[in-house]
């Protein structure tokens, strides 16, 4: 038996073909194969059964014959895809000549995403919609310059512009709240009034020091905006719940006032009371003018917030849906052409 968990996840599209070859020839000699995998067209390109698992939790098995892609994506979210569409009104509806704070032409890296259209103007919050593994968070971590591009162009107001670093990034005006929020966002041991000042810290440099009165008033002034629950500003981070962890995040980002927000999954691990502070709080923002995009794997979540839909499948865009689209759209989209 040959065990393969992910084994594309860095190949490119010849290099994929030419591993499918050699599978294809060890099951004809009679190796047995557990293929494990995100990637919707992988799984019906080389599987003769499917297992469906969900946190944790064995869902089923099927034939891949009898079971369509629909189906799959409905056993994997947990849910029956409703017969009838259920319609959330969003606003505003944008003059698609308005230009764009943001644009990406055919931004892509090899073996991670291939190339994508995007744009994001001023005061529109901007969804990416996509099954885990569909390149949400890769087309995150370029734009921000986490990564680098090896295709396509990045422009800020019609120029085009190249981030060697986040640091190029944040003095263009973007911020990113980062998926994994205990890894790689909060700095556990330090207070929340630390963290919060942390990124308009950094930005400001080795030459002016927010004085301890300045965090302390910059922090008071995000916990009542935001609403976060903390006995004191110097409570450490670590202590706090997800839900404040989380708005502490978005606070540190607010507070170096960016043009555009770049949030990823911001609801995962959080309470529905903080999920609806959360993204009341995002409508909000793109009121006043900033631009969002929103990264979110629950569909309900993207389709309540999101002025439009860019979906993402197997690391490529397949389309875009406008404000208001159902939930059973954006699985369709992400379904098509399986």
């Amino acid at each position: 038996m040959l065990i393969l968990d992910e084994p594309t996840s860095s190949l490119d599209e010849d290099e994929v073909q030419k591993l499918f070859e050699v599978l294809r020839r060890l099951r004809a000699d009679g190796l047995a194969i557990v293929f494990v995998t995100h990637f919707l067209s992988q799984v019906y390109a080389v599987s003769d059964r499917i297992t469906v698992l969900r946190n944790g939790t064995w869902v089923g098995e099927w034939q891949a014959s009898e079971l369509g892609p629909q189906a799959l994506i409905a056993a994997m979210l947990g849910r029956e895809l409703a017969a009838q569409s259920t319609r959330v009104a969003v606003s505003p509806v944008f003059d698609e000549t308005t230009p764009a704070l943001l644009q990406a032409e055919g931004l892509g890296q090899t073996g991670q995403l291939q190339p994508v259209d995007l744009h994001v103007r001023a005061g529109e919050v901007v969804g990416l919609a996509g099954l885990l593994g569909a390149g949400r968070t890769e087309l995150a971590r370029l734009l921000f310059g986490l990564e680098a591009p090896d295709r396509g162009v990045l422009k800020i107001d019609g120029q085009a512009v190249t981030f060697s670093s986040p640091a190029d990034a944040i003095r263009h005006g973007l911020a990113l709240c980062p998926e994994e929020r205990k890894t790689d966002g909060i700095v556990a041991e330090l207070s929340l009034r630390e963290n919060i000042a942390l990124a308009l810290q950094a930005r400001m440099g080795v030459r002016r020091f927010l004085s301890r009165a300045e965090q302390t008033a910059l922090a008071e002034r995000f916990i009542q905006a935001l609403g976060i629950k903390t006995a004191s500003v110097d409570t450490p981070i670590g202590l706090l719940s997800g839900g404040n962890q989380q708005k502490a995040m978005i606070a540190r980002w607010l507070a170096t006032e960016p043009r555009l927000l770049i949030l990823d999954e911001p609801t995962r691990g959080i309470d529905v009371a903080a999920k609806q502070e959360i993204m009341e709080q995002i409508l909000r923002l793109a009121e006043a003018g900033m631009a969002v995009v929103f990264i979110s794997s629950e569909m309900s979540e993207v389709v309540r917030v999101a002025h439009r839909i860019v979906v993402l499948r197997d690391r490529r865009k397949v389309g875009e849906l406008p404000a208001g689209s159902s939930e059973d759209a954006v699985c369709e989209l992400i379904a098509e052409h399986v």
